[in-house]
């Protein structure tokens, strides 16, 4: 492989979102306030605060709530928490999938079991119900297919277009280019470090770090407060910041890094995916799948890989099993 990957995660970062139920330690408000004759609304509501207290992401908190609403509906609101048992948690699943008149997808099913464990875990936890009702319920996750990766051939394949691109030098001789530093700078931040499309476009020049030549770094902020847990450090390649510098004076770079699209952004990609021959598209997911790879392969925790990715706990079960998948040794 061409390029070097560094260890890129900069463990010093901002708290981050933790994981629900009896993971995240006893909530001793909620203790105090929740006992078994407690309303199913009131414990909805007291789990919903605590999820936000403990800084889970708004699309977690979404989903729970939603999932909760379904039992409320299926128990009535006013029932006791402690009157809930496993056989009734039992029949709930089978409304779900037959009683409700909706569909449920197995991804659904598979999600709103989850959320009965961590609701219910939680509420044994901090000693609201003697007994966990949702413990014993089988939970069966649903299989979905491994992301696409870049082998090191392919990301060799890319890198030499990105590289002729940024020298201006035509795929077709006789058909000069100007020289385009974008593709390379793009790609080359992606494959280190792994960010989100949405991250990406949020980079402003002011988040970039050079105060240490050898080791340049990438600042990962948010606006909303609500996902300040996800801001970190990233460490750079100590090549990208020449690369930075050629394409600010080809674009005129004046605050923020990408001032375009999203969709703009992946056209790129898709163009030097082509040019590099791949049988596979070349997205922001490839890139960030192939970052996490490389990183697994050559040895980094799964704490610090989780942190360097921005995901929670709860999102890096199903990442976590992924990427064991894809770095497995091939028998």
């Amino acid at each position: 492989m061409s390029i070097e990957q560094l260890s890129l995660f900069d463990g010093s970062n901002q708290p981050e979102s933790a994981p629900a139920g009896g993971e995240t330690g006893v909530d001793l408000s909620a203790a105090k306030a929740l006992t078994r004759r407690a309303r199913l609304s009131v414990a909805m509501e007291a789990y919903r605060d605590h999820m936000i207290a403990r800084r889970f992401s708004e699309n977690t908190v979404k989903a729970f709530t939603y999932d909760l609403n379904l039992v409320a509906e299926f128990f009535t609101p006013r029932k006791p928490i402690g009157e809930v048992a496993h056989r009734d948690l039992e029949r709930f699943v089978d409304w779900l999938v037959t009683g409700r008149g909706v569909p449920c997808k197995p991804k659904s099913l598979a999600r709103r079991i989850t959320t009965l464990k961590v609701f219910f875990g939680w509420l044994h936890g901090i000693g609201a119900i003697p007994v966990d009702p949702a413990a014993p319920i089988v939970h069966q996750p649903v299989t979905t297919p491994l992301p696409d990766i870049l082998f090191d051939n392919e990301i060799d394949a890319v890198l030499a277009v990105t590289q002729r691109l940024r020298a201006g030098a035509a795929s077709e001789p006789g058909s000069p280019l100007k020289p385009d530093a974008r593709p390379h700078l793009l790609v080359t931040l992606l494959l280190s470090t792994g960010i989100k499309k949405s991250e990406c476009v949020a980079i402003k020049l002011e988040h970039i770090d050079l105060s240490e030549p050898s080791e340049p770094a990438l600042w990962i902020r948010y606006a909303d407060a609500r996902h300040r847990h996800k801001e970190r450090k990233l460490r750079l390649d100590p090549r990208w910041p020449k690369t930075l510098d050629e394409y600010r004076t080809q674009y005129d770079i004046k605050e923020s890094i990408f001032p375009w699209s999203a969709r703009n952004l992946e056209y790129v990609l898709t163009d030097v995916g082509k040019m590099a021959g791949l049988a596979k598209p070349l997205s922001f997911e490839t890139l960030r799948w192939t970052c996490a790879v490389i990183d697994k392969r050559k040895g980094m925790p799964d704490e610090t890989l989780r942190r360097k990715m921005g995901l929670s706990q709860i999102s890096w079960r199903e990442v976590g099993e992924k990427l064991a998948k894809l770095t497995a040794p091939a028998l």
